[in-house]
């Protein structure tokens, strides 16, 4: 992609209304646009990034086994009053239509998915079974705020799965979080998996919990791995010696990118999803549910990936892998590169701006690809590129015909 051909511009200030990292960064170098509070647009960077979370999501959930769906955003009100949430989800959004009905916008899909699985679902030949989609959410969240981390509006990734027992359940229970320990290694993101409440779901569930400054929720955690909890659920002290001597524990903020609940048959229960088994005798679904914020991944990616310049965008959801960069002297050389670079596969974004060399090389650290390729009278004359990784500090010359090699090590 030509960068004189993007509609969207990088900002010199962040928006004053914007507290959080993520949001200042991703909005001063035209990723997102802020509609309102807690709702945001994705610009074409942004969705490229967007797109590259999907990728990965979609490979891990396809790699579970799960069936991709896409259900609706507008539900009726009565499968909310199956379940009792139409009173007690304070944060559902309610509208009426002109003939006086009334419905919810999606702010989770159980009471969708499980009426619809009724359907289809009637013998154990048709279990296990497990769907998944990725679809906007909607809740009035009174506190939005922190960029992409907590919307009003926000893309989430759902899976469902449906067992004949519990003992079923909990196998894939099991095999998803594998699963999500892989995605969030893939996104460039060290997610620690929290124990936490089942609120009035169940008894326990799983927290994906990513330490940072800018979390808001508090988890005491081993630094060797083996165990970590949400503070509201386990009132274990810091400092605490590990149980298997990888000693004190450790309290730390931290972003939740990601839970999973044993739902058992809280919903099939609600709407009476049954199966017979082969004697015929009729007995309850076992459910789990797995969701992750999509949203939340990128803005979370952002507040661990950044310095005092911009973005450090990880190279398997960067938007693009390399930045050419054309400065004077070197603008036919940049153009060869962005062509030949293409021809060898790798995504580039080129930038053709008519802009001094100061504003290109501050953007294209806002900008954050993992590499940046300059191109200049003095490398032309040397047959080389200036080439840089954006986590590093010091560029090294490169062989023109060296290049396309060199980004595609995966170092």
């Amino acid at each position: 992609m030509r960068q004189s051909e993007l509609f969207s511009k990088t900002q010199k200030s962040a928006p004053k209304d914007e507290t959080s990292m993520n949001a200042q960064l991703l909005i001063r170098a035209g990723f997102i646009h802020k509609e309102m509070a807690g709702v945001y647009s994705y610009l074409p960077l942004g969705l490229r990034v967007l797109r590259n979370i999907e990728r990965i999501v979609r490979e891990e959930m396809n790699a579970l086994g799960a069936i991709e769906v896409f259900l609706s955003s507008l539900h009726p009100k009565e499968n909310w009053q199956t379940t009792g949430r139409w009173k007690t989800m304070d944060d559902l959004y309610r509208l009426k239509d002109r003939g006086d009905r009334e419905f919810a916008l999606a702010g989770t899909h159980e009471e969708v998915i499980v009426p619809l699985l009724k359907k289809f679902v009637s013998s154990y030949k048709d279990l296990p079974l497990a769907v998944y989609q990725i679809q906007n959410k909607f809740r009035d969240e009174l506190r939005a705020k922190s960029g992409l981390l907590r919307g009003r509006e926000f893309l989430m990734k759902d899976l469902y799965s449906f067992h004949a027992n519990k003992e079923d359940m909990l196998q894939y229970y099991e095999r998803a979080k594998e699963a999500y320990r892989n995605i969030f290694f893939r996104v460039g993101l060290k997610a620690i998996e929290t124990e936490a409440s089942g609120g009035t779901f169940c008894d326990f569930s799983h927290e994906y919990q990513v330490a940072t400054e800018a979390g808001e929720d508090e988890i005491i955690y081993c630094p060797g791995g083996d165990f970590a909890a949400n503070v509201e659920v386990r009132k274990v002290k810091e400092g605490k010696q590990c149980d298997l001597g990888h000693g004190p524990l450790q309290k730390a903020k931290a972003i939740e990118v990601g839970n999973i609940f044993p739902l058992k048959d809280k919903f099939s229960k609600a709407f009476k999803l049954t199966f017979k088994d082969e004697k015929g005798k009729e007995h309850l679904v076992q459910m789990g549910c797995y969701g992750i914020g999509l949203g939340r991944l990128m803005g979370t990616i952002v507040e661990v990936h950044h310095d005092e310049r911009g973005i450090i965008w990880p190279r398997e959801v960067a938007p693009f892998l390399a930045h050419v960069i054309s400065l004077p002297g070197g603008e036919k050389a940049a153009e060869n590169a962005y062509e030949e670079l293409q021809d060898a596969g790798i995504e580039v974004l080129f930038d053709d701006r008519q802009e001094s060399p100061g504003v290109k090389l501050a953007d294209a650290d806002l900008l954050g690809m993992p590499f940046r390729v300059v191109s200049s009278e003095k490398t032309t004359s040397e047959d080389c590129f200036e080439v840089k990784k954006r986590d590093k500090g010091k560029a090294e010359l490169l062989r023109k015909t060296d290049v396309a090699s060199f980004l595609t090590k995966r170092t």
